[in-house]
């Protein structure tokens, strides 16, 4: 795992502020890692208590986005030149117990995998941004899944999502 401790207040203080966009280029990072996976440069990016996964012809970013409509799609389906995108987003409320053992959860499975990007945030050992990258196979080809996490811990809070990019 790629583990850093962010220096930076959360830039989102609340799932509900999050916002979806398939077209935004990069915005200021708190933390970058860049993996070469199935051909394909992928950029993880911290922002905030936020993301942009930038993957072939996908540019993926879960943010507080000021003049977006706010909140974050059930699911997105792009069909791409060559690929085919696919994008799932949940919104968890936990209790303290369950949010702490959520995120002991998250850490672990960012400290396991072989390509990820894990900041936590001053303040509170489980604020945490995270984004863990593989390959995969599909029906029609090579891809990528990644999945993300953010966790708000001062409402119990816990953004889980999953993109596949996918070879057609």
């Amino acid at each position: 795992m790629y583990a850093v401790a962010l220096d930076a207040p959360y830039l989102d203080t609340d799932a509900d502020q999050l916002c979806f966009s398939l077209d935004l280029t990069e915005r200021p990072a708190l933390a970058e890692r860049v993996v070469s996976l199935g051909g394909l440069d992928v950029r993880l990016r911290l922002l905030g208590a936020s993301h942009q996964v930038f993957a072939g012809p996908v540019l993926e970013t879960v943010a507080c986005l000021q003049g977006a409509t706010r909140g974050l799609p059930q699911t997105c389906v792009r069909h791409l030149p060559g690929w085919v995108y696919d994008f799932a987003a949940t919104t968890r409320l936990l209790t303290p117990e369950e949010f702490s053992a959520e995120v002991t959860h998250v850490l672990g499975q960012a400290a396991d995998a072989e390509h990820s990007l894990c900041g936590v945030f001053p303040g509170s050992p489980e604020a945490v941004t995270a984004v863990v990258v593989e390959t995969v196979g599909g029906p029609h080809g090579a891809g990528l899944i990644w999945r993300t996490w953010h966790t708000y811990p001062q409402n119990g809070q816990i953004v889980s999502t999953y993109s596949r990019l996918e070879a057609r």
